[in-house]
């Protein structure tokens, strides 16, 4: 059937062409200029719609799903600052590498720069932040317009997963009606006769996935295979992962850690901290996986080579220990992009980590090997069992104040300890995340721990956690400091509306406990007012708002409390009170006793 106007016909079109390219999910926020658009998502049998009345937390819902499946999902809004509210998770998608693909609507040209109501300059909006962009013109019945309109479709999604992923903008302007109101003349009866209008059998242009590993030239496999085989200290750091997770085979990994006799290090966003794979390493005297090194790396000997992977690590100590050790450091990076702040790696290689790790363990010749390797494994090993050791002196045994106030630290450890094998664990930014990396002791279950560390905000915490549930069957459960779940309180709204459920976990010291990490928290005034800003919010009120449990569990009443939300259906919320001072003294000292131990 004919579209009944131009606005329905290039609004069925572009989503058409997104759906036969493969897109299975949009976030969408109400908004009249958004009309075709949203009416042709609203009818598609094969994407997935979800609505969001606040673009802010519906952009950063989109982008944990994406995060979480590693394809794009698509977001819609209408005009005006609408459009501006999606460029925090623009930011995100583009520093992490999520594949977003953006659809503003827009008024027309003619209404741009006169003063129209709810006009704004969006062409460029997002800046360098997104992969590409592009204006399309108003709305034509015209064939070579149409085909031009299917063809930007599949540009515009192949953009979104080609090295590196990233956000794509579309603006959209449309002209009324925006509604399927017949107008008539404006489609030609026999427009869906032709090319343009009938589209081809599939999608108008086929892409060709991006999904190719990319190897090195067996020269320079050859060059990181030599340096390994006479190293007397070799090191494998897994840093965040590029989304999915399991983008680095475990057994691509291990196969080269246990023929060069090298430890690994593994983020807790690394997609290798955790798994079955675990099993198989530490069954070997080879290698091992290791979660502790944020209280130990600057104690232990400098490695001679290290072949690095993913982002920056969340370890400021590891970071610091790899950039002071004066030793060749191989960096991996299938976009041969510089994600590396410290400035010490030595030679960047353009390559799929994958593939670059399994075409060295194959250049590898055992018997070059230096058997000093087999010490500095030892070294690892013992610097691992006394940092859980003290960890678990401290959970059981702390003194008085502990056991009344706890440590942040120890909520993370149970949260990996005693998640449902498998379950998605969200994990906000500041110290929770940091908790995370220095007391998620690695297991062998099927755990997915992700957090925003693109541009590490804040903003969009619990959004984020709830997209990236919807992606999957598995528990999810989200960790978030108060300040972020202030910040997007509106996002919980997605668990009804979305039909997720998750058990969250608030650490509530009533403000920015992170900044006492910082020199400024000697300067008091302003460090209490105007840095830890306490705020004094009882967050109650959400569960009545958005019809879920709240309760406030002590710190040693926690871990019965999170095994009973596990097995609860629905949602509940967990706040647990700390004093974000004496969690940080706490955390000192328990490095301070680990290094005891070590010396």
């Amino acid at each position: 059937m004919t579209a009944p106007n131009r606005a329905t016909l290039w609004g069925e079109t572009l989503v058409e062409e997104l759906a036969a390219g493969g897109l299975e999910a949009v976030c969408i926020s109400p908004g009249s200029r958004s009309t075709p658009l949203t009416v042709a998502f609203a009818k598609h049998p094969d994407i997935t719609v979800y609505s969001h009345l606040d673009e802010r937390s519906g952009a950063f819902f989109a982008l944990g799903r994406a995060r979480r499946t590693g394809e794009p999902t698509a977001l819609v809004c209408t005009s005006g600052t609408a459009a501006a509210n999606f460029h925090p998770a623009v930011i995100e998608a583009n520093q992490a590498r999520i594949p977003l693909l953006v659809l503003t609507a827009d008024r027309p040209p003619e209404l741009r720069d006169s003063g129209a109501n709810q006009t704004i300059d969006q062409v460029s909006l997002y800046g360098d932040a997104v992969r590409w962009h592009a204006d399309l013109p108003v709305p034509e019945a015209d064939e070579r317009a149409v085909r031009m309109l299917r063809t930007t479709a599949a540009r515009a999604l192949e953009r979104t997963t080609t090295r590196p992923p990233g956000p794509v903008h579309l603006n959209c302007p449309f002209r009324k009606p925006l509604e399927p109101t017949p107008v008539p003349d404006s489609v030609p009866e026999t427009f869906e006769t032709t090319l343009a209008g009938r589209g081809r059998d599939g999608p108008f242009v086929t892409r060709t996935p991006d999904d190719a590993r990319l190897e090195a030239g067996p020269k320079t496999v050859r060059e990181v295979a030599a340096a390994l085989e006479s190293a007397t200290r070799p090191l494998l750091v897994a840093g965040p992962a590029d989304p999915p997770v399991t983008s680095v085979d475990p057994d691509f990994v291990l196969d080269l850690a246990e023929a060069v006799g090298a430890p690994l290090l593994a983020d807790p966003l690394s997609g290798l901290r955790f798994g079955p794979h675990l099993e198989r390493a530490r069954e070997s005297d080879r290698t091992g996986v290791f979660g502790g090194y944020d209280t130990y790396a600057e104690s232990v000997a400098d490695p001679d080579v290290v072949v690095r992977w993913g982002a920056s690590p969340t370890s400021k100590s590891l970071r610091n220990w790899l950039r002071d050790g004066d030793c060749r450091q191989f960096l991996l990076d299938p976009a041969g992009e510089w994600r590396e702040a410290t400035f010490t790696a030595t030679d960047l290689i353009t390559a799929d980590p994958g593939a670059m790790l399994e075409g060295v363990t194959a250049a590898v010749d055992p018997n070059t090997v230096d058997p000093g390797g087999i010490d500095w494994l030892e070294a690892f090993e013992t610097a691992e069992t006394h940092h859980w050791q003290v960890c678990t002196d401290y959970w059981n045994h702390g003194d008085d104040r502990a056991t009344a106030d706890g440590l942040e630290g120890a909520l993370l450890a149970t949260v990996i300890e005693r998640a449902p094998d498998p379950a998605t664990i969200f994990v906000s930014n500041s110290m929770s995340i940091r908790d995370a990396d220095r007391f998620g002791r690695p297991r062998s279950a099927d755990l997915t721990v992700l957090a925003n560390r693109g541009a590490s905000g804040i903003d969009g915490i619990p959004s984020t956690a709830l997209g990236a549930g919807s992606a999957t069957d598995d528990p999810l459960v989200l960790v978030t400091g108060d300040l972020a779940l202030y910040h997007d309180s509106n996002g919980l709204l997605a668990l009804e509306r979305c039909g997720v459920d998750a058990t969250i976990v608030v650490l509530d010291n009533d403000g920015g406990g992170i900044f006492h990490l910082l020199p400024i928290e000697s300067f008091d005034p302003p460090f209490t007012d105007q840095f830890k800003t306490p705020h004094g919010l009882e967050f109650d009120a959400l569960g009545d708002l958005y019809s879920f449990d709240v309760s406030h569990v002590t710190p040693d009443a926690f871990p019965a409390a999170y095994e009973a939300s596990l097995e609860t259906p629905g949602t509940q919320l967990l706040s647990v009170s700390f004093d974000a001072e004496y969690s940080h003294r706490q955390r000192e000292a328990l490095e301070e006793a680990v290094l005891e131990r070590l010396e």
